[in-house]
């Protein structure tokens, strides 16, 4: 299976699972919680979902949450996506986006001090 392939399907499950987000009933799953990335495997037996959740403290809620309503996902998914295997789901939490705040925290400190220097 080519790569390229592999990468449309990755960008249809997330656009997918994002929209099937809003409509998901489970109270553990609230706030701003959106999907960042999927990563198939090769033979989309398996998908790697990367979720950023706004609020920290109730992340592991809401990946509980998502774990629990993965059934459902995957169902939906099956009844819009038209593949021979819809992935099993694996949730995993992405701190990408408070990695890139840092560093842009970072590079902002750095452009004050050259700018009190000059």
């Amino acid at each position: 299976m080519s790569s390229n392939r592999i990468n449309r399907i990755n960008e249809e499950l997330t656009r997918e699972l994002s929209s099937l987000l809003r409509s998901l009933k489970d109270p553990r799953v609230h706030g701003l919680v959106s999907i960042t990335a999927v990563e198939a495997t090769p033979d989309l037996r398996y998908a790697k979902v990367f979720v950023s959740v706004l609020e920290k403290d109730t992340a592991k809620d809401v990946l509980k949450g998502l774990k629990s309503a993965s059934g459902w996902l995957r169902r939906e998914l099956g009844n819009t996506l038209k593949l021979r295997y819809v992935p099993e789901l694996v949730f995993s939490l992405d701190d990408s986006i408070d990695k890139g705040a840092h560093v842009f925290e970072i590079l902002r400190q750095i452009e004050q001090k050259e700018q009190e220097s000059k």
